[in-house]
């Protein structure tokens, strides 16, 4: 619902409460001169030309997608009313502006000494935010489940050595949240909270921490289409939490492709899913090839599509990592990838703007 320019407060709470009274959510882009309201919940319920002719409303807008507040549709109303702002602040980088943002770091965090060294080489390797492992979702109970997996003492130790790692070395931090419990306790410490790709389909882990006044990274499960991806992501921002970073870590691969690699990066998916939402797209060719060589090719070829960053897992010495070491790089690797992809980057950005120039012609 599109108020009028002329619109007042209390015919906008009107609006909201007159939502309410339907079962449904108001979702309110309040900007300098216009206020929209997108309603969250079932829209049958909803007699729109009884709303279509309330006092202060415009307009109403209908978006034929189940991911209607991620849409790029709704974007574009809520921006030019100026309430919506589309990059999402990370330290001092705004992702989504053009600039690529690189996160790094070990899939599990084991010690204070493996952390802090990591955290140091990768800031010297050019990435900007620290990823580390605390609760490790696992396929086998028998296997390592992180630091987090041991008691709350421990995961909390751990996330303490997380968050001075980052501001030791100046870097944002992000790790995953892998149960509802976890929540609360990880983001007293981490400046993005991370979904995994297990978690993409719990509802109710989505909503708590689309409560948090916290950046979410939402990882796409591996068997999970382009639209279901979005439309989970739409739980979070339907808590009134727009800063969703989405990820990209590959599908399960068709017949013997596990043979060559752990999954399919699904690199189509990046300008896909940018014509469909205005939130930014990272890739993860760490996951997505299971394999240390492949990284530095996948990491470009992502660049080259149009990711807006990567998250990428690093350690000193692989061979010595608890989880992961196949598909992890060294900093120095890091280094090299990072200087590739953002030249690609640049270029990318630069054709885009020309063929921008002659399309207005």
């Amino acid at each position: 619902m599109i108020m009028k320019i002329d619109s007042t407060e209390e015919q906008v709470s009107r609006v909201i409460k007159e939502i309410a009274k339907y079962g449904l959510r108001a979702d309110v882009s309040r900007g300098e001169f216009r206020t929209v309201i997108g309603i969250v919940g079932d829209e049958r319920k909803v007699p729109f030309d009884h709303f279509a002719v309330m006092p202060g409303v415009k307009e109403i807008l209908k978006i034929d997608t189940p991911y209607k507040l991620i849409s790029k549709e709704y974007g574009r109303v809520a921006e030019g009313a100026g309430g919506l702002r589309t990059g999402i602040q990370i330290g001092d980088r705004t992702l989504g502006n053009g600039e690529p943002l690189y996160i790094a770091g070990p899939c599990a965090v084991e010690n204070k000494k493996q952390l802090f060294r990591i955290a140091e080489e990768i800031k010297k390797a050019g990435a900007h935010v620290l990823r580390g492992g605390i609760f490790k979702p696992r396929s086998s109970v028998h296997s390592f489940q992180g630091l987090g997996g041991i008691n709350r003492k421990s995961a909390e130790t751990a996330l303490r050595w997380l968050s001075e790692a980052g501001r030791e070395f100046g870097l944002p931090v992000v790790t995953e949240v892998r149960g509802e419990e976890h929540v609360d306790l990880a983001a007293e410490y981490a400046d993005i909270l991370q979904i995994g790709a297990r978690n993409m389909y719990n509802q109710d882990l989505l909503a708590k921490v689309g409560r948090k006044n916290r950046p979410i990274l939402l990882k796409r499960h591996f068997g999970a289409g382009i639209e279901e991806f979005l439309s989970f992501a739409e739980y979070i921002a339907a808590e009134g939490n727009k800063n969703i970073i989405l990820c990209e870590r590959g599908i399960v691969p068709i017949g013997k492709g596990k043979e060559y690699t752990r999954y399919t990066l699904d690199l189509a998916a990046v300008p896909a899913i940018q014509k469909e939402t205005y939130l930014p797209i990272i890739v993860d060719p760490s996951h997505g090839t299971g394999r240390r060589d492949l990284v530095y090719n996948m990491s470009c070829a992502a660049m080259a599509a149009g990711a807006n960053g990567l998250m990428v897992e690093v350690h000193y010495n692989p061979e010595e990592a608890i989880v992961d070491g196949r598909q992890t790089i060294t900093p120095a690797e890091l280094s090299e990838l990072i200087k590739a992809c953002d030249e690609i980057s640049r270029m990318v950005k630069s054709r885009a703007e020309i063929a921008g120039q002659g399309s207005t012609k």
